[in-house]
């Protein structure tokens, strides 16, 4: 690595306080989607203080904006993301669930690194440009809405993309990598059915139950699980279930739908048939309903290029250093979740880019591999990919479990532990 770039990288460590500010600030007020107006603020003051030329409101989105550096091309945009989820308000630094407000929102998605680390990102490549003196401009777009409103698919329908060479940005993860392959296609639909009131014990007959409409259509749509392909998924929220009063036929009540697959035509396919179980309730019920358009999102497009050349300068940098505190924190919350929690995503990548994809919910079972193994031969025309749900250290007490990656076992631990693979051995031979 060059001293430029040494010098690009510093700049992130010299304004560290920066980024981490902005990243506890929008932790500790989250904000639900296209209503982040702390954090617009926020960002767009330090881009302002980094020497960026900042633009607000764009394409018309009040939480929306840009910082830009630089002049000619190459054209580099870093997408950053700061919304919030509702239901997931979290105190920072514990490893188990303790919120702040009961029922408040939360970065579940971890939106708050999100976007603080795309700023830092900016401010490093503003310092390679300002230093370097070649051609080319940086620009942070602030972008509202991943989690509900999809506020990038609206600021590509202006045409804000169009004057880019190359877009990027990351999510944060359990691991340091390039990410490759694809990312579903999303489609979500607001279900708002109208019926008509009345005194459920006096006068049921004459009443039609919006609510009865949502709990039919949910039905449908559970029975239509089976009848879907293995990469699409359906996801559902009551929005409104009519009130609270048990003894009234409620005449409004909503439901959001939200339709996944790996494909954008799969998930429009999909999404007409959850419209005709939508209509079905309401015929069901003698109840009208709405449908209205949320948002919709296409799969993501890889660029193999570009990630073998990110992939060439992310092994130059190396990755961060962990303190003993930082890996015993990493620790506490690995014990949080179950030993048998399968690694997302693995599976649905390779099937992304066509392979045959063969899951094992117990990658511990030497016949499931051996099985497995053969159903790959059977396979004729693409390549198998086998993902196995393991246990790490399986058979030892003392780690089994606990997602340790490295470890020093004493003597009585590595007895236990050679004892273990010893009869678990013997149990192989003798079958």
């Amino acid at each position: 690595m060059n001293e430029i770039k040494k010098a690009a990288l510093h700049t992130i460590d010299a304004h560290a306080n920066t980024f981490t500010a902005i990243s506890g600030a929008i932790w500790d007020e989250p904000e639900l989607s296209l209503k982040e107006f702390k954090a617009a603020a926020l960002y767009t003051d330090a881009l302002e203080k980094l020497g960026f030329t900042v633009q607000k409101n764009l394409c018309g989105i009040e939480t929306a904006f840009s910082g830009s550096y630089g002049s000619g091309h190459p054209v580099i945009g870093i997408l950053g993301e700061f919304d919030a989820l509702s239901g997931l308000s979290q105190q920072s630094g514990v490893a188990e669930a303790q919120s702040v407000t009961p029922g408040g929102n939360g970065h579940g998605c971890g939106h708050n690194l999100l976007g603080a680390g795309s700023l830092a990102a900016a401010a490093a490549v503003k310092e390679y440009l300002a230093a370097s003196g070649k051609s080319g401009t940086v620009v942070f777009f602030g972008c509202p809405g991943e989690e509900g409103g999809a506020a990038k698919a609206y600021m590509a329908r202006e045409g804000l993309w169009y004057g880019l060479d190359a877009a990027l940005t990351w999510h944060p993860s359990d691991t340091n990598e390039v990410s490759t392959g694809t990312n579903n296609s999303c489609i979500q639909v607001l279900y708002k059915f109208h019926g008509v009131a009345a005194h459920a014990a006096g006068d049921p007959h004459n009443g039609r139950s919006a609510l009865d409409a949502v709990e039919l259509m949910n039905i449908g749509v559970q029975f239509l699980r089976e009848h879907m392909t293995d990469d699409c998924r359906i996801h559902y929220a009551i929005t409104d279930a009519g009130g609270v009063s048990p003894n009234v036929v409620q005449a409004n009540a909503s439901v959001l739908y939200m339709v996944r697959a790996n494909k954008v035509a799969d998930s429009v396919k999909l999404q007409k048939r959850v419209d005709a179980i939508a209509e079905g309730a309401a015929l069901m019920t003698g109840t009208s309903y709405e449908r209205i358009f949320i948002d919709g999102t296409a799969e993501t497009l890889p660029n193999f290029t570009l990630e073998a050349l990110l992939h060439a300068s992310f092994a130059g940098t190396g990755v961060p250093q962990y303190t003993a505190e930082e890996l015993a924190f990493a620790s506490a919350l690995c014990r949080t979740f179950p030993p048998q929690t399968r690694a997302p995503g693995i599976g649905a990548k390779f099937d992304a880019f066509g392979w045959n994809v063969i899951e094992l919910q117990d990658g511990n079972d030497v016949e499931q591999i051996y099985d497995a193994i053969q159903l790959a031969y059977d396979t004729k025309g693409k390549p198998t990919c086998i993902v196995l749900n393991t246990v790490k250290g399986l058979g030892a007490t003392f780690a089994e479990g606990t997602g340790a990656h490295s470890s020093q076992p004493s003597k009585e631990q590595w007895d236990e532990a050679i004892a273990a693979a010893e009869k678990k051995l013997a149990e192989i031979k003798a079958q």
